[in-house]
């Protein structure tokens, strides 16, 4: 005996439609232009320990590899699958934020060094007004709905 045969769940028409509209929202230049700036920034936090010279601080270097790696990741998914993790942008915002302090967090007292701050927090602030902007293009298509 067989089991009955139900319509997939993929074939839903709510989720279809879900799926049309994450399309029209990340197909626009602007969606692509953020999600793109967004990764840059990750692989520049990522890179910057030995862009600006303070790889000598380890554990701020590394903070700043994983940090960076895990930015351009998140932000990374966006584009192929945003209607499933259009949400996951709150995390990078997160990251983001965690990338404004480091320096002082997890350097301590040799926290002093100028370039490390300042490309920090440049790339901390860069970080969350494209968390914002992601996160926003999934508020704007929600009240589309």
């Amino acid at each position: 005996m067989t089991a009955p045969t139900s319509p997939r769940i993929d074939q839903h028409p709510d989720i279809m439609a879900l799926r049309a509209h994450s399309e029209e929202t990340t197909a626009t230049p602007a969606a692509q232009a953020v999600e793109a700036l967004a990764v840059l920034c990750g692989v520049y936090l990522a890179a910057s320990p030995w862009i600006v010279g303070f790889n000598g601080f380890t554990t701020l270097a590394i903070n700043n590899l994983i940090c960076g790696v895990a930015f351009a990741c998140l932000v990374g998914g966006f584009g192929p699958a945003y209607e499933r993790t259009h949400s996951m942008s709150w995390a990078a915002l997160g990251l983001a934020l965690w990338t404004i302090v480091s320096p002082w967090v997890v350097a301590g007292s040799a926290a002093f060094i100028t370039p490390a701050i300042v490309s920090n927090v440049v790339v901390g602030i860069v970080a969350c007004l494209t968390a914002l902007a992601l996160a926003g293009l999934g508020v704007n298509r929600a009240r589309r709905l």
